[in-house]
């Protein structure tokens, strides 16, 4: 068997699939299209939505939407931070699933107390989930006296979709909705040894989030917090 010429063109297929990316878009809805203000000093928390036992946000994607909103002057505060320091009332059987539950919440002197200590200023909820569906092909693998490898074909579809609500808790009102959909093919090509193509579709969704929130804001410094202050 002729392997490296089976190897060409492996390659040769390989470098033309991986070139395929995922799609992805954003549609959001806001009531204006004015950004945000945000005080330098204030913090944004970015959380899952999650039912007890029953459904759970990835975490890992929560953390990267949070880390791809830091480094515009805008503070996030660590999620898990955040739900420890006003246990237990944002675990998954007690968190608010809407302002009405939230308002009552914002009454109790514990929790307005952490929150201002924290100088928390906006809390943006993520619901979604990652899915693999339409798997198509099959890889074979053997070995025997004269060596071993695989051989076949075989691709599937991922789809992230999530959704960001944005909740101002200085006035306990919504500001505005993000929804993400990214979809994208992975391949995996059996020849000699299995080559995975894998289309980065959830890492994608997330860039695509965190760079839209952060674009929601608009970060006011101390001077100029100050200045306008003052002119008022």
């Amino acid at each position: 068997m002729n392997y490296s010429a089976i190897l060409s063109g492996t390659l040769f297929i390989a470098l033309m699939l991986s070139g395929c990316g995922a799609t992805t878009t954003i549609d959001e809805y806001r009531p204006t299209t004015k950004a945000m203000q945000i005080n330098s000093e204030e913090s944004v928390v970015i959380l899952g939505r999650r039912d007890a036992g029953h459904y759970d946000t990835d975490r890992e994607f929560i953390d990267c939407v949070a880390k791809k909103m830091e480094g515009a002057d805008i503070q996030v505060l660590p999620e898990r931070q955040f739900i420890d320091s006003i246990y237990p009332w944002f675990e998954p059987r007690t968190a608010p699933k809407g302002l009405k539950r939230l308002t009552r919440l914002m009454k109790n002197p514990a929790i307005k107390k952490q929150v201002r200590n924290q100088k928390l200023r906006y809390l943006v909820w993520i619901d979604g989930s990652t899915n693999t569906h339409d798997r198509g092909g099959s890889i074979s693998c053997a070995i025997g006296p004269g060596g071993g490898g695989c051989f076949g074909f075989a691709q599937w579809e991922k789809s992230s979709i999530y959704e960001a609500i944005v909740w101002d808790l200085s006035d306990l009102t919504e500001k505005g909705r993000l929804r993400v959909d990214s979809t994208g093919t992975s391949y995996l090509l059996g020849v000699v040894a299995p080559i995975p193509l894998l289309t980065p579709v959830k890492n994608d969704a997330c860039t695509s989030l965190g760079k839209q929130l952060k674009q929601f804001f608009s970060v006011a410094t101390n001077s100029a917090q100050n200045n306008s202050d003052s002119s008022d």
